[in-house]
């Protein structure tokens, strides 16, 4: 497999390694007293990553939102951070010959500061590699010794050409796909034994793409072409329509879309096209009463009140107070007013609604492995033991969910998971135990679903982020 070529760090496709012989490091007159602030706040959010458990996305927006970086420093910091999350494992492998201590056994914030520093030398093509090695020497700990340790890994490193810097590869063909792929090798066993070895790694390679920014119009307050058309007189965005989703808007690049004047009057969410392909599966009608029962921070549950033209009625349960209250500032944000935020799990609010809804949307909590372009840390935190712990979880929210379904009423179990016991499993045994239930696939779909119903969205096929869902109706 030949690795492709770098990329610059504002644009481009990172599908791997670089073929082009970086910039030989060289030591700039005047080293700064401080490293950029993108790289600052970059290994901040990942010594946190690293060491707290910390979720990336939610780290970065707190660290952002502290300093306040220039739109161009916010820029490479979120590439920076989320770039070296997708590509760890090949990282390490790749920076294992230049270090006489394995990476493992160092402290958390040296560790991330070589993965981060490689990361530029080999895939940004626009980074000068002396500037990423200079930055990562005045980031390090100021512990006797450390700091001559990085500058020596990292200079190894950068006077290597991209052929040199590849080990010989692990001799199993999982294990060594795994590794210049940048996944654990029990996922990639999986995907490999379910796809087939040529779609897996197109899955992986699809998965460690940078995603679009994708917003879905606020129907209720502006069509999709008038939006584009403002964001582009205002922000100076170019955007496309989606190709499945008909409120789907892809802009970008172009800083943060909280900070734009559409945002702040409600005119769009941020939401993966694949995941406004779950609301419309479920088809609310207009003056309908519909539940989500695993609502926060409710990007699906308004999109189900836009749906519904904003007339009837929508519970939102959550068993998280902060999270619930995010429901409630989206409705809020969009003029959405139909949206009823109960706190609880769905085993305790549900039986004051039995057989009272047109509806009920499961969007179950799940392994997010579906979704590793956006949380690319938690393929290094999953294990394969935790599918079955979630299925446990998933069957318990979704027969009680069942119980609020009307009769002729529908029923929607969705994740952002490909993986059979979090989908086809749960389905398979809450099925057996409600006979009354059976799928109900739509007559019409904006993508054609499985013979068995399933609405599959595989990212290296449709470009989004992967989810699986499907609907039931109640006899």
């Amino acid at each position: 497999m030949t690795p492709p070529r770098r990329r610059g760090a504002q644009g481009g496709r990172g599908r791997g390694p670089g073929l082009r012989e970086p910039h030989s490091p060289r030591t700039p007159p005047s080293p700064p007293l401080r490293p950029s602030p993108a790289r600052e706040v970059a290994v901040t959010v990942l010594e946190r990553v690293e060491a707290d458990a910390s979720f990336a996305d939610i780290a970065l927006e707190a660290e952002l939102g502290a300093r306040r970086l220039e739109a161009r420093d916010a820029a490479l910091a979120t590439e920076l951070l989320f770039g070296t999350l997708r590509w760890q494992r090949y990282l390490d492998w790749v920076l294992a010959p230049h270090s006489r201590r394995r990476l493992e056994s160092l402290d958390p914030r040296v560790r991330v500061i070589l993965r981060m520093t490689a990361y530029q030398i080999a895939f940004l093509e626009r980074v000068p590699a002396f500037a990423a090695v200079n930055d990562a020497v005045t980031l390090a700990p100021r512990t006797p010794g450390v700091s001559a340790f990085v500058n020596a890994v990292l200079r190894s490193f950068s006077r290597r050409g991209a052929r040199e810097r590849e080990p010989a590869p692990p001799r199993d063909p999982n294990d060594a796909l795994a590794t210049r792929c940048s996944f654990p090798t029990w996922l990639v066993e999986r995907w490999v034994a379910r796809y087939g070895r040529e779609d897996a790694e197109a899955l992986m390679r699809a998965l460690n793409e940078r995603p679009p920014l994708t917003l879905r119009t606020n129907t209720l307050r502006i069509t999709r072409d008038a939006l584009a058309a403002r964001l582009a007189a205002e922000e100076g965005l170019a955007g496309r329509s989606t190709r499945l989703a008909p409120e789907g808007l892809v802009v970008g690049p172009g800083g943060a879309p909280g900070e734009w004047r559409a945002f702040a009057d409600g005119s769009f969410a941020v939401q993966d096209e694949a995941s406004m392909l779950v609301a419309r599966l479920l088809a609310p009608a207009p003056g309908t009463t519909v539940a989500d029962v695993c609502a926060a921070p409710g990007t699906k549950t308004t999109h189900v009140a836009a749906l519904m033209e904003n007339r009837g009625r929508v519970l939102a349960f959550d068993r998280e107070p902060a999270r619930l209250a995010r429901v409630g500032e989206a409705a809020a944000r969009l003029g959405i007013t139909i949206i009823e935020a109960r706190h609880g799990p769905v085993e305790a609010l549900a039986p004051a609604f039995r057989a009272a809804c047109d509806g009920v949307l499961v969007d179950a909590p799940c392994s997010n492995l579906g979704v590793l372009r956006r949380n690319p840390e938690v393929k290094w935190r999953r294990q394969p033991s935790d599918l079955g712990l979630a299925s446990r979880r998933q069957l318990e929210i979704v027969a009680a969910a069942a119980t609020m379904v009307r009769p002729g009423g529908r029923l929607v179990y969705a994740t952002c998971s490909l993986e059979p016991e979090e989908n086809e499993q749960v389905v398979g045994t809450f099925l057996a135990a409600h006979p009354d239930f059976k799928t109900d696939p739509p007559d019409e779909f904006p993508l054609p679903l499985d013979p068995d119903g399933w609405l599959r969205c595989l990212p290296h096929r449709l470009g989004t982020d992967g989810f699986t869902a499907v609907r039931f109706r109640r006899s």
